[in-house]
C-alpha cells in the first residue's frame, strides 16, 4: 500500500485522448471482416484472415451465395441502425473446411460491414433461451435492492455467472470521469478492486465515446496478433470506421494495460442512463477465454434492465429531493413577498436559506451591504469573492464550485468555511449576489495503483507516450480543499430562487414606477396649487401691512393705547403671514426651476454667505467661525447658496443663547460616490426622538417665542439636495448643539 498526493497535476494526458482507436485498421483473429459496396455487395475490403473465396473485387454472390441472400434480406428489412445487428448463424465451406459463424452487420457510409465470428463447438446451438430463467430471477431480485450499491452488486453477480469469467466489476464515472468500483463479484483467481478509484486517463475521451456508441466489447485473448484489413482504405480513400465493430482490434496501450493487470481476457458492457455513459460492467479472466454470443446477448439485456432500474431510482431520489427543496423555496417566496425588500425576507429566515441548498453558511451581498448567515468567511473575504464574481467575463448568472481554491488560488485560506461555493446573481442592473458556502471535507481516496502515468521515450524515436502503470497495489491519496458536491437539484433550487427574486424585484419596480408616476402627478398639482395660492395671497397681505401702517401713522393719535396695540398686532401677524407666503412660494418654485449645475469653489461660496450672515448678528454677540477646506462641488450655485444660507442662518439663530457661539462647516471623506458636507453648532440642539420631523414642511421643534421662523427652511434644504441626487440628515443633543449633513454626487473631474 502506498500513499500519494494529487495524481499527475501537471501531466498532459491528451496524447491518449487523440489516439484514433476507431480506425485502427485491424481486427481480432477470432473472426473475419468483409466491407461490401451496398448496392452490388462487391467486397471492397477484407481482413487478411478471410476465406480465400472472399477476395477483394469479388461479389458476395460469387463467394458465399447463401450469405448474400441473408444480407440482402437484412438490408431490405432494416431501418436506421444504431449499431451492429446479429443476422443469424451460417456455415461456410471453403477449401474443404466447414466452419460455423455468427454473422453481424452494420452500415458505414455507402458500405455494409459484415463480421463473422467463429462459433466454438461447445456452444453450437445454444441460444438465449437457456438463460431466460436467470434473467427472470435477476429482474425479481432487482425489485428488492434498497440502494444503488445493492443494485450494482446484483448485476455484478449475475454477469459473472452468465459469462463464467473470473471477476466482474461495476465501475461508475464521476463528473471528472474518474471511475470508482462500486461492486464486485469474483472467484478469487484475480485480486479485488472493490472501492478502488481509477483515473480518467485510464479510459480516455475517445474510448468513452466508443463505449457510449457500442455497448459491448470483448477481448478473448490479450496476446492476440492483430489481423490487418486490406486494402487499408475504403474506395472513398479513408480508413474504415470500426466504431460499431464487434471484432475491432484495440489500442496497444489497452492490451498492455490488461497484461499489467494480470488479465488475458476481458468483456465490458456500457451502462447508459438517459443516453449518457454512467459507468461500465467490466469483466476479466486470468486466462484467455471467449464469451459466447448468447451469453453476451444476455449480459447486454441484464445491463439494459439494470440501467432502467438505476434511472428510475435516480429519478425518484432527485424528484424527492426537488420536492423537499421546492417546499423550502415556496416558504422563502412567501417570506420575501411579505417584506418591503426580498433581502429582509431572507435574513429573517436563515435556516430556510441554508436548507435550500444544504449549505453551512450564506451571504447576501450588494454594492453597499454585506449580510452573513451561518458559518461563512469574514466580511472582507466575502466582499473579495463578490468583487471576483462581479468582474467575471462569463455571462452565466450561476457559479458552482466544490473546489473553490482550484478556480481562485487565493481562496485556499478559506477552505474551512468555503471550499464549496454556489452563487447566484439577483440583479441584472446592479451587482448583487446570494452566496452559499460549504466547508472542506477531507477524505482518503484509494487508487488502483499510482495514478501517475510516466511518459516514456518511444524506442522507434517518436514522441514520448504514456504507458499504463505496472502495479495496481492500493495507492492512497488524501483529498483536501473540496466540499461535498452540489447536486443538480440544489443548483436548480438556487436558480429557481433567483427567478423568484427577479420576479419580486420586477413586480416591486412596476409598483414603485406606478406610485412614482402618481406622486409626480400629485406633486405637480400641489406645486401648481401652492404657487397659485401663495402668489395670490402676497398682495392682500401687503395691503394689510401697508394700510395698517397708514392707520398707525395718520390716525394713531386718535387711537387709544389698546387700539394702537391692536394695530401693531395686525401689522406683525400680516408681516409674518406674508413671510410665510413668500417662503411657500420659494418652496413651490424649487420643484419647477431647472437645475443649472456647474463646478464651483465651496469655500468662496460659504465665505460670501457668511459675510451676509454676519450683518444680522448683533454687535454684542460672539460668534467663532471654523470653515474648513471644502473643495469643489458640482451643483446649481443659486440653489446651493440657499442651502448654505439656511444652514448658516439657522446655526446663528439657534446659538443666540450661548455666550460664545461656535459654528463649523467641513467636508468628510467621500463615500459611495458622494461628497459629504456638514454644518455644526453648539446651540440649542434638539431631541433625536423627533429627528424624522425635522425636514418636514411647517415642522418646528422649538416654540416661536424662543426662535422665530416658519418651519420651511429645512424642507427647502432637503428638496434642493434631493433634486441634486443627494441626501440630508441631522444629529443633535438638547442644549449641546446640532450637526446637519448633506451630500452631493461626485463628478470624476471634481473628486
Amino acid at each position: 500500500m502506498h500513499q500519494g498526493s494529487d495524481p499527475a497535476p501537471n501531466l498532459d494526458l491528451t496524447s491518449c485522448d487523440r489516439e484514433p482507436i476507431h480506425v485502427v485498421g485491424s481486427v481480432q483473429p477470432h473472426g473475419f471482416l468483409l466491407a461490401l459496396e451496398v448496392r452490388t455487395l462487391t467486397i471492397v475490403q477484407a481482413s487478411a484472415n478471410a476465406p480465400a473465396p472472399a477476395a477483394v473485387g469479388v461479389t458476395l454472390d460469387v463467394a458465399f451465395p447463401h450469405l448474400a441472400a441473408i444480407v440482402r434480406r437484412h438490408l431490405g428489412e432494416a431501418g436506421p441502425l444504431a449499431g451492429a445487428s446479429y443476422l443469424r448463424t451460417v456455415t461456410l465451406t471453403s477449401d474443404a473446411a466447414r466452419l460455423t459463424y455468427e454473422v453481424a452487420a452494420h452500415r458505414v457510409d455507402d458500405l455494409v460491414v459484415l463480421e463473422l465470428e467463429e462459433i466454438a463447438p461447445s456452444t453450437m446451438g445454444v441460444g438465449l433461451d437457456v438463460l431466460t430463467p436467470r434473467l427472470r430471477t435477476f429482474v425479481e431480485r432487482l425489485q428488492t435492492a434498497r440502494t444503488v450499491e445493492d443494485l450494482c452488486q446484483l448485476v455484478a453477480e449475475d454477469i459473472r455467472q452468465v459469462t463464467g469469467l473470473d471477476r466482474a466489476l461495476v465501475y461508475r464515472f464521476d463528473r471528472d470521469w474518474h471511475g470508482t468500483v462500486l461492486a464486485e463479484d469474483g472467484n478469487g483467481a484475480l485480486p479485488s478492486y472493490l472501492d478502488l478509484r481509477f483515473p480518467a486517463s485510464d479510459i480516455p475521451a475517445q474510448a468513452r465515446e466508443l463505449y457510449r456508441r457500442n455497448r459491448l466489447r470483448i477481448i478473448p485473448d490479450a496476446g492476440y496478433v492483430p489481423v490487418p484489413i486490406q486494402p487499408a482504405t475504403t474506395p472513398a480513400g479513408k480508413a474504415l470506421d470500426l466504431s460499431q465493430s464487434v471484432l475491432r482490434s484495440v489500442s496497444p496501450v489497452h492490451v498492455e494495460y490488461m497484461r499489467n493487470m494480470g488479465t488475458m481476457a476481458s468483456m465490458s458492457v456500457s451502462i447508459l442512463v438517459d443516453g449518457a455513459l454512467w459507468g461500465l460492467i467490466s469483466c476479466h479472466n486470468a486466462e484467455p477465454k471467449r464469451v459466447p454470443l448468447h451469453a453476451r446477448n444476455a449480459c447486454d439485456v441484464l445491463a439494459q434492465i439494470f440501467a432502467l432500474q438505476l434511472l428510475a431510482r435516480e429519478r425518484g431520489a432527485q424528484a424527492e429531493q426537488r420536492l423537499a427543496l421546492g417546499a423550502i423555496q415556496a416558504r422563502l417566496l412567501g417570506f420575501m413577498a411579505e417584506e418591503d425588500s426580498f433581502v429582509d425576507g431572507l435574513l429573517k429566515h436563515p435556516d430556510d436559506v441554508l436548507a435550500l441548498v444544504n449549505a453551512a453558511g450564506a451571504a447576501v451581498v450588494t454594492a453597499d451591504r454585506c449580510r452573513l448567515l451561518g458559518a461563512t468567511p469574514g466580511e472582507a473575504e466575502v466582499r473579495a469573492l463578490y468583487a471576483w464574481l462581479s468582474a467575471r467575463s462569463e455571462t452565466d448568472d450561476v457559479f458552482v464550485s466544490e473546489a473553490l481554491s482550484e478556480t481562485i488560488p487565493e481562496a485556499a485560506i478559506l477552505t474551512d468555511r468555503a471550499s464549496g461555493l454556489l452563487a447566484i446573481s439577483v440583479s441584472k442592473k446592479y451587482a448583487s449576489y446570494i452566496l452559499w458556502f460549504r466547508p472542506e471535507v477531507v477524505r482518503t481516496v484509494k487508487w488502483g495503483g499510482n495514478p501517475v502515468k510516466p511518459a516514456l521515450p518511444d524506442p522507434g524515436g517518436g514522441p514520448d507516450r504514456l504507458h499504463p502503470r505496472k502495479s495496481f497495489e492500493i495507492w492512497k491519496e488524501t483529498v483536501q480543499g473540496r466540499s461535498l458536491p452540489w447536486s443538480a437539484a440544489e443548483v436548480e433550487a438556487a436558480k429557481d430562487l433567483r427567478s423568484s427574486v427577479l420576479g419580486i424585484v420586477l413586480r416591486r419596480a412596476e409598483e414603485l414606477a406606478a406610485m412614482s408616476e402618481e406622486l409626480q402627478r400629485s406633486n405637480k398639482e400641489l406645486e401648481a396649487f401652492s404657487y397659485s395660492v401663495s402668489h395670490d395671497l402676497r398682495a392682500p397681505f401687503r395691503h394689510i401691512v401697508g394700510y395698517s401702517n397708514l392707520l398707525k401713522t395718520r390716525e394713531g393719535a386718535n387711537l387709544s393705547d389698546k387700539g394702537r396695540h391692536y394695530v401693531d398686532t395686525i401689522i406683525e401677524a400680516a408681516f409674518s403671514a406674508g413671510t410665510l407666503v413668500d417662503n411657500l412660494l420659494s418652496f413651490s418654485q424649487m420643484g419647477r426651476n431647472a437645475l443649472n449645475k456647474v463646478s464651483g469653489d465651496m469655500n468662496a461660496l460659504v465665505e460670501e454667505v457668511r459675510r451676509k450672515a454676519l450683518r444680522d448678528v448683533p454687535p454684542d454677540r460672539t460668534v467663532l467661525w471654523d470653515i474648513q477646506p471644502l473643495g469643489r462641488a458640482y451643483a446649481d450655485p443659486v440653489m446651493l447658496r440657499l442651502v448654505i444660507e439656511n444652514l448658516l442662518s439657522n446655526a446663528v439663530k439657534y446659538t443666540r443663547g450661548k455666550a460664545e457661539a461656535v459654528i463649523t462647516m467641513g467636508r468628510l471623506p467621500p463615500k459611495d460616490g458622494e461628497a459629504v458636507f456638514f454644518v455644526r453648532d453648539n446651540g440649542a440642539g434638539f431631541d433625536m426622538a423627533y429627528v424624522d420631523k425635522l425636514f418636514g414642511v411647517f415642522q418646528r421643534l422649538h416654540r416661536v417665542e424662543e426662535f422665530e421662523g416658519t418651519g420651511i427652511g429645512l424642507a427647502n434644504i432637503r428638496r434642493i439636495v434631493e433634486r441634486h441626487g443627494g441626501r440630508t440628515w441631522a444629529e443633535g443633543t438638547v442644549g449641546e448643539g446640532a450637526t446637519f449633513y448633506f451630500t452631493l454626487p461626485l463628478r470624476e473631474e471634481v473628486r
